[in-house]
């Protein structure tokens, strides 16, 4: 059973923290460690300025946290600059599996460029993904971590073997990823607020078309489109979110999941992005 995150969003932290955080982490249970960053701001810009107020919001700045990032879990600092001073404790062999999170495919490049593993988020923006997939495996370059492209596809999903729980949940979901749009981050979204709520024709063509980013199904149902995502994605690793309105329900979910493909779920811990939970 392998323990991480998600998607840390570098720019909100301290590239230093991150690193003695995960150290800790792979202190703790070595080898069994995943680091995934990212860099959106995971909500507007004050929050992020205030959440590490030496952001810039440069690219630039994210680029040198990923180097910093690289150089303080491997003890490899740069000669001659501030961050060089400092080391990362604990001191440590080995080092956590790094995985960059990408949803517009620029950071695909990336990931390619540093040798490190990449996760599409299609639960943020459904369309380019292979594509974006396709160019980080051409592009990759080996590092001493990684030799080889690896690659993930991120979704958000739902299993249930109550017909009825699926739709609900559809509802649920449908209701609540067209309020993030409009900025209701507020509302704790419930079935019967998803139910008695009466779209709008933009408002049913944006839940269309957010339904591309979701997975939501009976087992057989659900299996076949899962199985259709890792083809068109070509990987063999799913990263599932899963929105619920009860906790019960959200683990029943993995459980069967974790039947449907007779494996045993990846634990993680929740990130500000998405919790890796890979099958």
């Amino acid at each position: 059973m392998r323990v991480g995150s998600g998607g840390i969003m570098l720019p909100n932290h301290s590239t230093l923290k991150v690193a003695e955080n995960f150290r800790l982490l792979e202190a703790l249970y070595p080898g069994r460690i995943d680091l995934g960053i990212g860099r959106a701001p995971g909500g507007d810009r004050l929050t992020a300025q205030l959440l590490n107020p030496t952001n810039t919001f440069d690219p630039q700045e994210y680029i040198k946290q990923i180097r910093d990032l690289h150089a303080f879990l491997t003890d490899t600092p740069t000669p001659g600059t501030f961050e060089g001073k400092i080391r990362a404790i604990p001191k440590i062999d080995t080092v956590p599996s790094l995985w960059m999170l990408t949803s517009s495919g620029e950071s695909a490049f990336l990931a390619a460029h540093y040798g490190m593993a990449l996760c599409y988020a299609q639960f943020i923006n459904p369309s380019g993904g292979p594509s974006a997939v396709q160019a980080y495996r051409h592009r990759f370059k080996a590092s001493d971590e990684l030799s080889e492209p690896q690659a993930s596809v991120g979704i958000f999903a739902f299993c249930s073997d109550d017909e009825e729980k699926v739709q609900q949940t559809q509802a649920l979901v449908d209701y609540r990823l067209l309020g993030f749009e409009k900025g209701n981050f507020d509302e704790i979204p419930t079935y019967a607020a998803a139910s008695a709520y009466n779209y709008t024709p933009a408002e049913w063509q944006r839940v269309l078309y957010n339904r591309q980013r979701t997975a939501i199904g009976t087992p057989d149902n659900i299996r076949q489109q899962l199985e259709n995502l890792a083809e068109e994605f070509d990987v063999d690793e799913i990263v599932i979110s899963t929105f619920t309105e009860k906790a019960e329900d959200r683990l029943r979910s993995y459980e069967l999941l974790a039947e449907i493909f007779d494996l045993q779920p990846r634990a993680y811990t929740a990130a500000p992005a998405v919790g890796r939970s890979g099958l």
